[in-house]
C-alpha cells in the first residue's frame, strides 16, 4: 500500500503545483485580498490545488508522513517553470538550476529517512502543543515579514504558510493514518481541526504569492512544509527518524544544496501585476536581459 500511496501523492503534487501557479498570477494582479474570489483563474487554480491536496490526504492514509511529504517537493521543478510560462516568458536558468538544486536537495534528505509504516498516534495534549508551536511561528513570521521587502519577505511569509501547511499533513496522517478501517474515529476534533487550519495555510500562502517572488515563496513552502511534516512526524506520531551517523555527512550536503538553491531564487526579479504581453516582451528582450541571471 506504500507504493500506492506515494503514486497517488505523485498526482496530487503535480496538481497542487500548477493550482498554486495559477493562484500565484492572480495573487500578484490583485493582492492578497478579498478581490481575488472574484478572479475565475484564481478559482481554477483553487480547484485544482484542492484536488491535488484531496489525494495527498489520501496518500498520507495510505503511507508514512516521512514517505508521502517529500514527493510534493519534486513538483517545484514544474511549478515555477509553469508560473513564468503565465507571464508570456521563458524561465530563467537561474529559476531552473535553483527549483532543481532545491528539489535534489531535499530530496537527497528524505531518501535518508526510514520509511516504515507505523500507526500514528496522537494525544490531545501533544496536539494542542503543537499547534500552539505553529501558531508562535506564524506570528513571528508576520512580524518580521512586516520589517521586510522584496525576495525577503516572500520567504519569510511562506516559513509560515510551509508551517500550517505541515500541521494540516499531519493532523491528516493522524486521522486518515490512525482510522484502520474504523470510520467512527473521524468524529474527532482532530478532523474539525484540518479545514480550519487549511483556510489559513491559504491565506498565508496568498500573501506569500503577492509578493511577486514565486519561486523563493514556493521553494520556501517547500522546503518547510517537509521537514516541519518530517519533525511533527517523529516527534508527535512515533515515526522513524535514520539513527545512522553516516548519513551526518549527505544529510549536511543536501541542506546546503537546498540552501544554495533558495538563495539562487531569491536573487530572481519579481514577477509584475500587469503582465506583458507575449510579443511585447520578446522586443523588449534586450532591455531585460540583466534578469536571467545566466
Amino acid at each position: 500500500m506504500t507504493w500506492v500511496g506515494l503514486v497517488i501523492a505523485l498526482a496530487g503534487a503535480l496538481g497542487y503545483a500548477f493550482g498554486a501557479a495559477l493562484q500565484q498570477f492572480e495573487a500578484v494582479a490583485e493582492g492578497a485580498s478579498l478581490r481575488l474570489v472574484r478572479r475565475p483563474r484564481w478559482w481554477i487554480g483553487g480547484v485544482i490545488g484542492f484536488t491535488g491536496a484531496c489525494l495527498h490526504a489520501v496518500a498520507l492514509s495510505l503511507a508514512p508522513l516521512v514517505a508521502v511529504q517529500p514527493i510534493s517537493v519534486a513538483t517545484l521543478v514544474f511549478a515555477v517553470p509553469l508560473a513564468a510560462l503565465m507571464y508570456g516568458r521563458r524561465p530563467y536558468k537561474a529559476e531552473i538550476f535553483g527549483s532543481i538544486a532545491v528539489a535534489v536537495g531535499l530530496l537527497w534528505l528524505m531518501v535518508l529517512l526510514p520509511a516504515h509504516n507505523v500507526t500514528p498516534k496522537l494525544g490531545d495534549g501533544a496536539a494542542i502543543g503543537f499547534i500552539a508551536v505553529i501558531g508562535v511561528i506564524v506570528l513571528a513570521a508576520e512580524l518580521i515579514a512586516n520589517r521586510l521587502r522584496g525576495p525577503g519577505k516572500a520567504l519569510v511569509l511562506s516559513v509560515g504558510a510551509g508551517a500550517v501547511t505541515a500541521s494540516v499533513s499531519t493532523f491528516v496522517r493522524a486521522v486518515g493514518g490512525g482510522m484502520q478501517g474504523d470510520w467512527g474515529r473521524l468524529l474527532h476534533w482532530f478532523t474539525l481541526a484540518v479545514p480550519v487550519l487549511l483556510v489559513c495555510a491559504v491565506v498565508l500562502l496568498q500573501r506569500s504569492y503577492a509578493v511577486g517572488y514565486f519561486g523563493v515563496a514556493y521553494a520556501g513552502v517547500q522546503v518547510v512544509d517537509p521537514i516541519t511534516s518530517v519533525l511533527a512526524g517523529a516527534i508527535l506520531l512515533g515515526e522513524p527518524l535514520p539513527t545512522n551517523p553516516s548519513t551526518a555527512i549527505p544529510a549536511v550536503l543536501a541542506a546546503a544544496l537546498t540552501i544554495g538553491g533558495t538563495i539562487t531564487l531569491s536573487r530572481l526579479s519579481p514577477d509584475h501585476s500587469h503582465p506583458v504581453p507575449v510579443d511585447a516582451t520578446r522586443g523588449s528582450r534586450s532591455l531585460t536581459a540583466t534578469s536571467d541571471l545566466v
